[in-house]
């Protein structure tokens, strides 16, 4: 491939970015994305004669990315391709979904890009709208006809994502538009699963007001209180208190038992969960209950003081 040049030389730099300094966010992003383009278009201009196809299908792809329209439309008429594939198998749709750039998807779509084209891992333009957040590139989508239910990596569904991701808006749309409510990934985790998990409040209400059902078991015969239980990481304690009282609310059986004889007290214990483990105690949970290997929920934390609280016969 045949160098680019920058337009952007080392003396341009601080007049950049003391604009930026005094731009709010959205203005700053838009300024450098002027700017990203204009470095495209120039290096594209410098190559254009004697451009192979791939170079040509790359600049697409950066254009994609950049949100670039007029270079976009430059290099499609000069025989760049929307069945191109990057080294993932992701098309130019796909880029431009997964940066929220509504103009190029619909430059794509109306140049006859295929809608529902997957990547190496089953992911579609769809798909990586719904995991990276972008209700509006979602809508615009669905509005042309894209499969709300085809899965991504591991089959994960859009909605699955969106829930994982916390989306509010793209999982009430996707649910609107028919997405399944109950599909089951390769990991056996619906979307419930990731809202809860992750202590998002909103969606698991949401989930639950449009019928999923609050003891349903997936991989492991796990509950989605046993997941909450177990809450993700990432996720905030008050958060996820909420989510377990919410379950709870709904009808949640406190004492139901996975696979491995594990309630979500044992769960939460194990994971050194403290202020769920208060919080199940409170709402009743029996901390006599033994798994399969014979172990009670004092028996599996490493914290001193939770393992005195589970002992205790109070």
């Amino acid at each position: 491939m045949k160098p680019i040049l920058l337009a952007w030389s080392i003396r341009t730099v601080p007049t950049v970015l003391a604009a930026l300094i005094c731009l709010p966010v959205p203005a700053a992003n838009a300024l450098l994305d002027r700017k990203a383009c204009q470095a495209l278009e120039q290096g594209y201009a410098q190559i254009e004669r004697g451009a192979s196809p791939i170079e040509v299908n790359n600049m697409l792809f950066s254009a994609a990315d950049k949100g670039c329209e007029a270079l976009a439309v430059l290099v499609l008429d000069k025989g760049a391709s929307l069945e191109a594939r990057d080294r993932f198998g992701a098309n130019p749709l796909a880029h431009a979904a997964a940066a929220g750039h509504a103009d190029l998807v619909t430059l794509f779509l109306d140049r006859g890009a295929a809608i529902d084209a997957r990547n190496i891992d089953g992911s579609s333009a769809l798909y990586k709208a719904a995991e990276r957040g972008r209700p509006e590139i979602v809508e615009l989508l669905v509005a042309r006809g894209a499969n709300v239910n085809l899965p991504g990596r591991s089959d994960i569904s859009p909605l699955s994502a969106a829930a994982f991701m916390g989306s509010e808006p793209i999982v009430a749309f996707l649910i609107a538009q028919g997405a399944d409510l109950n599909a089951v990934d390769k990991t056996e985790k619906a979307p419930i699963v990731y809202a809860a998990g992750r202590g998002f409040l909103p969606i698991t209400r949401l989930l639950l007001d449009k019928g999923v059902d609050v003891n349903a078991r997936y991989g492991n015969d796990l509950t989605v209180l046993m997941w909450a239980a177990g809450y993700s990481s990432e996720a905030g304690v008050s958060d996820v208190v909420t989510v377990v009282n919410l379950l709870l609310d709904r009808g949640a059986e406190i004492d139901d038992q996975d696979n491995r004889g594990r309630t979500a007290l044992m769960i939460a214990a194990e994971q050194d969960h403290e202020a769920i483990v208060d919080l199940l105690l409170a709402r009743g949970a029996d901390k006599s209950l033994r798994d399969k290997q014979g172990k009670k929920a004092g028996d599996l934390t490493s914290l001193t003081a939770l393992r005195q609280k589970l002992a205790s016969t109070h």
